[in-house]
């Protein structure tokens, strides 16, 4: 399963993720296997979303969050 298939509210925990240019940026950015992360909200459009990463929030295009494996909390 991966980020952006997850609704609101959700929570889910970081599996994995793909390589692409951003995962070292996200891995900077708290974003590591382990981690869990709250889903807040999407926009009215459904693009970005907003996570709960640590003790931030992240807007985050659903392209890119589609790299992101993840599992239900």
């Amino acid at each position: 399963m991966t980020l952006d298939e997850i609704k609101p509210g959700q929570k889910v925990k970081v599996v994995g993720i793909d390589n692409f240019p951003l995962k070292e940026r996200l891995m900077s950015m708290g974003l590591v296997p382990g981690t869990a992360i709250d889903v807040l909200r999407s926009a009215p459009l459904g693009d970005p979303m907003a996570v709960r990463v640590r003790s931030y929030n992240l807007a985050m295009r659903l392209k890119d969050a589609a790299r992101i494996t993840v599992v239900l909390n």
